[in-house]
């Protein structure tokens, strides 16, 4: 108070921000704030599907303009770019097994891709339109759901590229379908036409249709199969199937356009979410992703991206989110495995639980390896392991392509079989010129002494004969520089007279015997 006027005077003082308790989140916030950004890779348009894998390391597929890129599910770097595309590709899914990848685009061809070589395996040729949907059935490897502009959906026989059912009744685009976790014979598409049939490929044609009121842009299934959810317009729509299309609940959270559903699966690895339940995620062209609990369908997290959103997915394991937007950014986040988490992070997130024993695949050395170490039993056959095939000299000089080594060595031991199998070995492989080149007198003696003892023997003549003309053509000019080396041509010259002279007399004595035998077999 001031003494001289009579009035009080109030000191401003300036309240304190404490800032919000940690406590106060939910667990599910919790949870999807685990999730870190791993990479926001920029495409070159914008990304009008993310798929992921169902086979471990839980790869996924990114299509965008005239590409499907592969991101490793580990580490989210680009593992194989898919280019054979002439038009914009659609909708890159994978097999259940992850080998082969299948893809629509705006030419109506759905193309079949070997994801480790990436040459096209299959092209499937019927729609008239572009193809915006394309999927493998989960339960076989040998066939693919596809719906497109042509207002059809359509089921192939992948290995004879055949339709075996052409499906009409949408009366325009077909953009979007899902398939039933119930039966692999239930699937349901989505259309501009504003409805959702759910078709039965035993009897061709739709049971079931729902009027959502929008073009439908996504329709997804729950785990259970008796559910579906269908976006469209600002709405996400929940169906009941067993009650007979039963309209249970809307969900009105969006300011524009919902693009994409995508359900966050059921696993221990998820024990933060209560009872361990799936989660529906769902986002819109305003930006936002919105994750929803599926008992009161209330939001219990949200997120805000920088450009309108098209597609998303999540991994099966829960660790992987990525979504794409119209201006091309690729955002992918990740979270810690359980495994790899300290106590006090999992305590945090409630995630703790024993490591699961990592399944093995044909595509992992380790599964070549499986059982090693066990013994056998006493009725199991025991295959003897080989054993170790020791080389000779001449040998190794041939896997190495020292031809005139190889052809010294064969000769150093004196066994007329392996000279003669060197010998053919180098006429093979087009390298007799160069083993015989070059060589000095010590190199050329033991060589000319083989051809003298082994040239008139009726097993080696043949290839022995041209060898030694090819000797004495290469070094007529030095052929009287040793006395060795004259003398062992002296020597092979009468070898080979004397043989010329006893196959004279046997033509000879054959010419005496032949009126002989034909005169005893006449009479």
């Amino acid at each position: 108070m001031d003494p001289e006027s009579g009035t009080t005077n109030y000191v401003p003082v300036r309240a304190k921000a404490y800032p919000a308790s940690k406590n106060a989140l939910s667990v599910d916030a919790k949870f999807w704030r685990s999730f870190r950004n791993k990479s926001a890779p920029q495409q070159i348009s914008a990304v009008t599907c993310i798929q992921f894998s169902p086979a471990e390391p839980h790869d996924f597929a990114v299509t965008s303009s005239t590409r499907v890129v592969v991101y490793d599910g580990v580490t989210c770097e680009p593992k194989k770019n898919i280019l054979r595309f002439t038009d914009v590709a659609y909708s890159g899914s994978f097999r259940s097994d992850g080998q082969l990848l299948a893809a629509g685009g705006e030419t109506g061809i759905v193309q079949v891709f070997d994801v480790g070589s990436r040459k096209v395996l299959r092209q499937l040729k019927a729609h008239t339109g572009a193809v915006h949907w394309v999927r493998y059935s989960p339960q076989d490897k040998l066939h693919i759901a596809s719906a497109g502009d042509d207002r059809t959906v359509r089921w192939w026989d992948v290995a004879t590229q055949a339709p075996l059912l052409t499906l009409e009744g949408h009366t325009d685009y077909v953009r979007c379908g899902a398939t039933s976790p119930a039966s692999g014979d239930l699937w349901a598409t989505g259309a501009y036409d504003h409805t959702v049939r759910l078709w039965d490929f035993r009897t061709s044609r739709s049971v079931l249709q729902f009027e959502h009121g929008k073009p439908l842009e996504d329709v997804l299934f729950f785990p259970s199969g008796g559910l579906l959810a269908s976006a469209g317009g600002q709405e996400v729509k929940i169906w009941d199937i067993v009650g007979g299309g039963r309209q249970l609940h809307v969900l009105s959270s969006h300011q524009k356009t919902v693009t994409t559903l995508c359900m966050a699966p059921s696993s221990n690895s998820r024990a933060a979410l209560d009872q361990d339940a799936p989660r529906l995620l769902t986002a819109s062209l305003d930006g936002h992703v919105k994750v929803f609990e599926l008992s009161q369908f209330k939001v219990t997290h949200a997120a805000k991206y920088p450009a309108p959103i098209l597609s998303m997915g999540v991994s099966p394991d829960c660790t992987t989110l990525a979504v794409g937007t119209s201006s091309g950014l690729l955002s992918i986040r990740q979270r810690k495995k359980p495994d790899k988490l300290d106590a006090g992070t999992a305590t945090a997130l409630g995630v703790a639980r024993p490591r699961r024993p990592r399944k093995l695949h044909p595509n992992n050395y380790r599964y070549f390896l499986r059982g090693g170490a066990e013994s056998a039993a006493e009725d199991d056959y025991v295959l003897a392991r080989p054993k170790k095939v020791n080389l000779g000299q001449h040998d190794q000089f041939l896997r190495s392509f020292q031809y005139r080594e190889a052809l010294s060595s064969a000769l150093s031991t004196s066994d007329p079989t392996v000279v003669v199998a060197v010998m053919e070995e180098l006429v093979a492989r087009g390298g007799l010129v160069a083993a015989l080149s070059r060589r000095d007198v010590s190199s050329l003696e033991p060589l000319l002494a083989f051809i003298c003892k082994y040239v008139v023997m009726p097993k080696q003549a043949r290839l022995l004969v041209p060898i030694a003309h090819q000797v004495l053509d290469m070094y007529a000019g030095i052929l009287g520089s040793s006395s060795s080396i004259w003398h062992l041509v002296t020597v092979l010259r009468e070898r080979v007279a004397l043989e010329v002279k006893l196959q004279q007399s046997l033509q000879s004595l054959q010419g005496l015997m032949q009126p002989l035998i034909q005169a005893s077999v006449q009479s």
